[in-house]
């Protein structure tokens, strides 16, 4: 299987989770197929990735090398095709978890699902962004929520 393949399936397969979260009732059987068959195996996926790639078993397709202590080190990484699919793997993972946690901080808090998709759009297409906004807009209710 080429790194193109793995990227394209990783990405299809986040994206798939991401229609699910947005617009899929949120019972705990759905969330927990999003949780397990998206964010679990994308964090499988990462694993088995950069267990090959530190063990020597899982060949870059690249220059491979570098480390996480300086920022050339981190560049190298990246500089090949299994390290972009790596790196992309983590991206997805994580915004697809933070996803998650912003689905279920907003139900409680009774946010509409109208209300939460530009959320979760912003947190899929820029995850840090999506979740800075989030914890932005969230507090005021949150705090209305604790005096109650």
């Amino acid at each position: 299987m080429t790194w193109d393949t793995i990227f394209l399936l990783a990405n299809y397969w986040a994206f798939a989770s991401w229609i699910a979260l947005a617009f899929l009732p949120r019972g705990p059987k759905i969330l927990a197929v999003i949780l397990y068959a998206g964010v679990f195996l994308l964090c499988l996926a990462y694993t088995v990735m950069i267990v090959g790639f530190l063990s020597g078993g899982i060949d870059p397709g690249g220059p491979g090398g570098g480390d996480f202590t300086t920022l050339a080190g981190v560049m190298k990484l990246f500089d090949s095709p299994g390290g972009a699919t790596l790196g992309w793997t983590h991206y997805l993972a994580f915004d697809l978890f933070t996803g998650m946690w912003i689905a279920r901080d907003a139900d409680n808090k009774g946010f509409s699902r109208v209300v939460q998709f530009p959320f979760l759009l912003l947190t899929l297409m820029a995850g840090p962004v999506g979740l800075l906004v989030w914890l932005i807009v969230r507090e005021r209710r949150a705090r209305a929520q604790a005096k109650a």
